[in-house]
């Protein structure tokens, strides 16, 4: 059976009890102007874990700025990111104040500033911070400024790559990876078993999704669908990202697929780990923060957001549990907190030396929900894997053994993972499609939308995939 991805459940904020003040009659004395104001709960939009929101809390209510603004308590509301739009537009038209937007990707905040629902940063503080804040790092916007107004400014980065279990790779004695093409290639298949690489099924993990993505637009359509294919094939497929990085940590596995902070956690606990920023490229991300429209205290928000900037602020990613790549590298100089983690400094000059690779957030997205589908069904799926690897690996072995030669191994290759040569029959129309970069836009909404088609889609795709790998077997045993 064909594992559904399960919904996740959007959670709508409760609306919070506003204390109604009581009318006190009209009495001719004035009241002084130094009346103390009560204090401000600052409401925060955020994709952020709770480890960090709690972190975040606790030190910015202690910092001066929380004082010199009047903030009490910052409420934290984390939701989809699907549901955030219609979230701040539902505060708008109940006159509640939701005040700060942050994490989620620059796609996200692009999105909320298209809505016209992000506020210019104007506050000295912010405008202060700004300057130490690199405007792009690794060709990636650290800054969004439109018209001379700055609308977002991103305050962590994350780039993606993989983590090698160093032991590991020499007890398999299979070459050191340093690029995602290292991870294809068919000196790993002939070690197996167990697999040498790990990654989770695209359909469980949208950090997994994104490093496919990259593979994709790094290599193009095809030549991306047959690495990913290589790679799928001397891979143990995890049902989250979690589970790789746990694996590579034990060293079940050589090398998993891991987002920056999973790497660095991994070192921390494992010494014999090591991130590696792939040499054939990454995405480099600035995860941002922004003011709202409907925010009710302007200068309170900006205040968190300055604060959240300041090297004092940018401690939070210093925690051995957050691990975050900060932005303001001047956290390493003047924090305690920083100049305890020599490890993240490196990390952080060696992702302003990475090979960035010019992203499209907005091709990902054209044709994301066909990619993770088409991932699962012809490479994640246990029972497709199975057969996958069993080709794969005899496939190798007679190249590697000198029974067929370069040219034959590479003919073979292209039947077995070359998604332009997948034909299969559209459910309900019965078109003949192969699976192209078009097609996969073609389909992609319709893949989101309707459940039935999807399954149909999946159970379709998977048929062919087993199909055509068993083509390939046959051909090896003649």
């Amino acid at each position: 059976p064909t594992p559904v991805a399960t919904p996740t459940t959007t959670l709508t904020p409760t609306p919070t009890p506003v204390a109604t003040p009581t009318t006190t009659p009209a009495t001719p004395t004035t009241t002084p102007a130094t009346t103390p104001q009560p204090g401000i709960e600052l409401v925060v939009l955020t994709r952020h874990p709770t480890d960090i929101q709690l972190l975040a809390r606790q030190k910015f209510l202690q910092s001066d700025l929380a004082r010199k603004y009047g903030v009490v308590s910052v409420r934290f509301l984390y939701i989809d990111a699907p549901a955030w739009i219609d979230t701040i537009r539902q505060y708008l038209e109940a006159g509640r104040s939701i005040d700060v937007a942050w994490g989620g990707g620059p796609t996200l905040f692009d999105t909320l500033l298209s809505a016209n629902l992000l506020a210019p940063l104007t506050s000295q503080e912010v405008l202060e911070v700004l300057k130490d804040i690199p405007k792009e790092i690794a060709g990636a916007s650290m800054v969004r400024e439109v018209s001379g107004e700055i609308y977002w400014i991103a305050a962590a980065i994350s780039s993606f790559g993989f983590t090698v279990n160093e032991p590991k790779v020499r007890q398999m004695g299979i070459p050191y990876p340093l690029k995602w093409a290292d991870l294809a290639k068919p000196e790993y298949a002939v070690v197996m078993p167990p697999p040498v690489v790990g990654l989770a099924d695209a359909i469980y993990s949208t950090s997994n999704t994104r490093m496919f993505e990259i593979i994709v637009q790094t290599y193009g359509w095809v030549e991306g669908w047959k690495l990913l294919t290589l790679l799928g094939a001397n891979s143990v497929v995890y049902t989250g990202s979690g589970d790789v990085r746990e694996g590579v940590i034990r060293g079940d596995i050589a090398v998993g697929l891991t987002i920056d902070f999973y790497g660095y956690s991994a070192q921390l606990e494992n010494p014999n780990t090591r991130y590696v920023l792939p040499a054939d490229g990454t995405a480099i991300n600035g995860d941002p923060i922004a003011l709202l429209v409907s925010s009710k205290n302007p200068e309170a928000a900006q205040a968190f957001i300055a604060w959240v900037l300041s090297p004092e602020g940018q401690t939070v990613w210093m925690d051995p549990k957050i691990n975050r790549m900060p932005v303001n590298p001047r956290v390493f100089d003047l924090t305690e907190e920083g100049r305890r983690r020599p490890d993240l400094r490196r990390a952080y000059e060696d992702t302003l030396r990475a090979l960035a690779i010019e992203f499209s957030d907005e091709l990902a997205l054209s044709y994301e929900q066909s990619l993770m589908w088409f991932f699962h069904a012809t490479i994640g799926n246990p029972t497709v894997n199975q057969v996958l690897k069993e080709v794969w690996k005899e496939l190798a072995l007679a190249y590697l053994s000198g029974r067929i030669g370069q040219e034959r191994f590479l003919e073979l290759v292209d039947e077995l993972a070359n998604p332009l040569k997948l034909r299969f029959a559209e459910p309900g129309t019965g078109r003949e499609l192969v699976f192209s970069e078009e097609v996969a836009k073609e389909l992609n909404e319709r893949i989101a939308a309707d459940r039935d088609f999807r399954d149909a889609l999946v159970r379709e795709w998977m048929s062919r995939a087993l199909e055509r790998y068993r083509s390939v077997q046959g051909k090896l045993k003649s």
